[in-house]
Parts: C-alpha cells; sequence; structure tokens
C-alpha cells in the first residue's frame, strides 16, 4: 500500500478544522485524520502552515488555459480546461458547452466520456442551452434556442448514462413539468437558468426534480414584492441549489449577502465562476461565436465583455471567489470554503469529492495564510 502523510498545515475536512493533526492518503484515498504522534510509515509531505482542503469542485466552467469549449468540444480540450484551473485548486469541473448546434453538443457528450475515464479533474459535463429562453439570453445566441423534445430528454438521458454526472440548464419556459420528472428520476441534474419564468412555474419544476438555478440573479426573472421570479423562488425553496458568481461584477455584494442570509435549507448556495479561456491565460480577448470578447481590467477582478458591453462568462478562478466570501460576503473561512468544496459536491451528488472523510478521493489543494494555492494533488499526486 503507497501511504502519504501530509503534516504541517491545518486541515479542513468539508465540515471543520484540525489542528496539529496529520492527513493519512492511502492508494490515492483518504484514509484517516490522526493525531501526529505514532503515525504509520510512509512519504511524509511537510507543508509550511497554511490549510490543506479538499480541492475545489467547480460545476460551471466554459474554458480556460486559452481554450473555449465551444470552440473544440474535444478530450484535449477539456484536458487544457482543467489543467487551467488546477493551479487556482479546482480539482474537479464540468465542462461547460453553452448555446450551440446539435453537433457540438454530441461532441462534447462524446468528449466527456473520454475525459471522465482519464481522472484528471473532468468530473462530468454541463450543458448550458440550447433550451433557454431568448428574452434571457445574456451572452448566448438566441437564434439557437429552442425548446426540449422528446428526443431531447432521451439524448440527456443516454448521456448521463455514459458519462456518469450529466447537468443541463434549462429555461422553465422550454421544458414542460413532466420532461424535468422524467429527466430528473434518471438521474440527470436539472438546473433552470436563463430564465424570464414566473415564481410559481419555476416551484412547479423544482418539484419535479430540478435540482438547481445556474448563477443566481444573473440572467433570470428578478425577485418582486409581488412577483417573486425565479429569484424568489430559489431563494424560498429549500430544497433548491443555487450557485453563485463571486467576482464583484456579475451581482452586487449586496445581493449575495442578502441570498446568503435568506436562503432556506442550510448550505445551499455555493460558488461557481462561469469561466471563460482567459482564465490560465496570458491573452486579452477571445472569440464567442464568431463575436469578441474582451477583458476590461479593474475592480476586485478584471471583467469579460462583448462589444455592447454584455458580460460574457468571469474572468474569476476558484480560488480568488473564496477571498470574495471572505472580504465581501461576511463568511467565515470554513463556510467559504465549503461553498467550493462539500456543497457543489453535495449538488453534483459526489459522495467521495469535496470532503476529507475516510475512502474520499485525495484530490487536495494547499493554501497559504493569504488564501494563494500552493499545491494541489489528483488522487494523492502533485498536479
Amino acid at each position: 500500500m503507497e501511504r502519504k502523510i501530509f503534516v504541517g498545515a491545518r486541515i479542513f475536512d468539508g465540515e471543520r478544522f484540525h489542528d496539529d493533526k496529520a492527513l493519512i492518503v492511502a492508494d490515492g484515498r483518504v484514509e484517516a485524520i490522526v493525531a501526529r504522534n505514532g503515525l504509520p510509515d510512509g512519504e511524509t509531505v511537510t507543508l509550511e502552515g497554511g490549510v490543506l482542503s479538499a480541492g475545489f469542485i467547480d460545476a460551471q466552467v466554459n474554458g480556460g488555459g486559452g481554450r473555449m469549449l465551444n470552440d473544440e468540444p474535444s478530450v484535449a480540450s477539456m484536458d487544457i480546461i482543467a489543467g487551467g484551473h488546477r493551479p487556482y485548486g479546482t480539482t474537479s469541473l464540468l465542462p461547460t458547452l453553452i448555446t450551440d448546434t446539435s453537433e457540438a453538443s454530441a461532441a462534447a457528450i462524446k468528449a466527456a466520456k473520454e475525459a471522465v475515464k482519464a481522472n484528471r479533474g473532468v468530473a462530468g459535463l454541463h450543458l448550458e442551452g440550447p433550451h433557454l429562453a431568448p428574452a434571457r439570453k445574456g451572452a448566448h445566441l438566441a437564434e439557437l434556442m429552442r425548446p426540449v423534445e422528446d428526443r431531447d430528454v432521451k439524448a440527456f438521458i443516454r448521456a448521463r448514462e455514459a458519462i456518469g454526472t450529466l447537468l443541463v440548464t434549462i429555461a422553465a419556459e422550454q421544458v414542460t413539468v413532466a420532461q424535468v420528472r422524467e429527466l430528473a428520476e434518471a438521474g440527470v441534474t436539472v438546473s433552470i437558468g436563463h430564465s424570464d419564468c414566473s415564481s410559481e412555474a419555476a416551484e412547479e419544476r423544482f418539484d419535479a426534480g430540478a435540482r438547481g438555478v445556474t448563477h443566481l440573479f444573473n440572467a433570470m426573472s428578478q425577485m418582486g414584492h409581488r412577483a417573486p421570479g425565479l429569484v424568489g423562488a430559489a431563494i424560498d425553496h429549500p430544497a433548491t441549489w443555487c450557485g453563485i458568481i463571486a467576482d464583484g461584477h456579475h451581482v452586487d455584494p449586496k445581493a449575495l449577502r442578502t441570498a446568503l442570509r435568506a436562503k432556506r435549507g442550510e448550505g445551499k448556495l455555493f460558488f461557481v465562476t462561469d469561466a471563460m479561456s482567459l482564465v490560465g491565460s496570458r491573452e486579452d480577448s477571445f472569440t464567442l461565436n464568431g463575436r469578441t470578447v474582451r477583458r476590461e481590467r479593474g475592480g476586485f477582478c478584471s471583467k469579460l465583455v462583448l462589444s455592447d458591453g454584455t458580460l460574457a462568462g468571469s474572468d474569476v478562478d476558484m480560488i480568488s471567489t473564496i477571498r470574495y466570501g471572505v472580504t465581501y460576503l461576511d463568511l467565515t473561512l470554513a463556510e467559504a470554503l465549503r461553498m467550493a468544496t462539500l456543497y457543489p459536491a453535495r449538488f453534483l451528488r459526489f459522495a467521495d469529492r469535496g470532503q476529507l472523510s475516510p475512502g474520499a478521493r485525495a484530490d487536495l489543494v494547499h493554501l497559504t495564510d493569504a488564501l494563494t494555492v500552493t499545491t494541489t494533488w489528483l488522487a494523492g499526486e502533485a498536479a
């Protein structure tokens, strides 16, 4: 048995911190967190203070390392994207295909099946479109949007069976309650997003099995005192998970703080980056569906915009969202870490990720006290 013993840092197990303890990893899995006296034989990894945590999990990653998934929905692209985010602590992610053709979706599904087998950080696939509402298109192409058909439901179910984890973002207007129920019962993770729906329409789909809401507040009907919209339904529904983009541009921190205080259901908000290709790249622009997206520097982090000023994904990485949460959202470090580890794992139903419990994958990240990443590990191996 190949065993590694991590010492020298505070250990965050997904629920709480352990001081002056050691993390024991055997054959790529967590064995135990133990006192530092009487340690077993194995390779000792000595860390210089800081925090050792489970690696971060990102359910929405459009690109990274200079590559957009839409440009080339292939295994190679997925590997480049995962590699682009790994220096920022993300050890599991869902490459995300935004609204595109049926051919692009089929290629992404085929690639994800192989990329998951490679076990290098790709943990599934997120299809964000084409079943979105043109009224809330954001940076997506409205002309490609359409309702869900029975053939789409069958294709999603087959894809989930082949890949393991499939997340689909669908507007409430574009999917029936019966279709949501069929998808959910087959294990597809349904998230409502890019939708101008009423709160009642959203709640019907939540009750049918839609599990989450994609980037809360962005590209959706807002909360009014007589018309709560998708935002109000998402915050009020106790079983519904909400991804949030914490970059200082997508949502005002006052709105995020309000949502964090108001959300029914414990631990139901989690971080996503919605990152584009420029994360992990030195470029300042890229092309999205034939349109130029440019980086504008300033604020907590730079933002990405189309020529008309529309936000086009984010330029944020996961460790930066954690810093943002601690600095601007009144989060404890423990809760900020949960929002990047334990909570997305629960949303995606990853039983062996997002925490350092016995039997969990030894996907790890070491952070300095200033919340910068020093090292990540995949299955116990430095990556």
